[in-house]
């Protein structure tokens, strides 16, 4: 079963189930998996819908952020919620010390030797770590590393 599948099905036991949060949740995710799909052209694999969910993963994270400077618990609340029905489609979250082996890798593969070299080591991480980390983690972990370089 696809991540598109999975999504539409536990859309419908979320209508069945009176779930109004989480079915609108749900709605929100296909209608962007749709539009993926139609600028794709062709039907959308597991990586495309990771992607999706990764984007709209990254909005509910910076949403929670301005919430919580607002002072507006229930909305950072309401968003979290949302937050962590989004990122159990998503695969496993990478730990810290994985994280820091791929980035130590990509510094080596790459060779950079300062933190103003981090866009080279991002690109070579990222596309490795598709939605298993938040790429704000990544990048400042991978300055963090650059630093003690130096």
């Amino acid at each position: 079963m696809t991540l598109f599948e999975k999504i539409n099905q536990d859309m419908i036991q979320a209508l069945k189930a009176g779930e109004k949060e989480r079915l609108t949740l749900l709605r929100g995710l296909k209608s962007d998996l749709k539009y993926r799909q139609i600028d794709k052209g062709d039907e959308l694999n597991d990586e495309d819908a990771i992607a999706v969910l990764s984007s709209q993963a990254k909005k509910h994270r910076e949403s929670i952020e301005q919430f919580q400077k607002g002072g507006r618990e229930d909305l950072v609340r309401k968003e979290q919620a949302e937050l962590d029905i989004i990122t159990s489609y998503l695969p496993e979250q990478l730990s810290e010390d994985k994280l820091r082996e791929i980035i130590s890798e990509a510094i080596a593969e790459t060779g950079a030797d300062s933190p103003q070299k981090v866009g080279l080591v991002m690109k070579v991480v990222i596309p490795k770590i598709k939605g298993q980390a938040d790429g704000k983690i990544v990048n400042k972990l991978a300055i963090e590393i650059l630093a003690k370089k130096v």
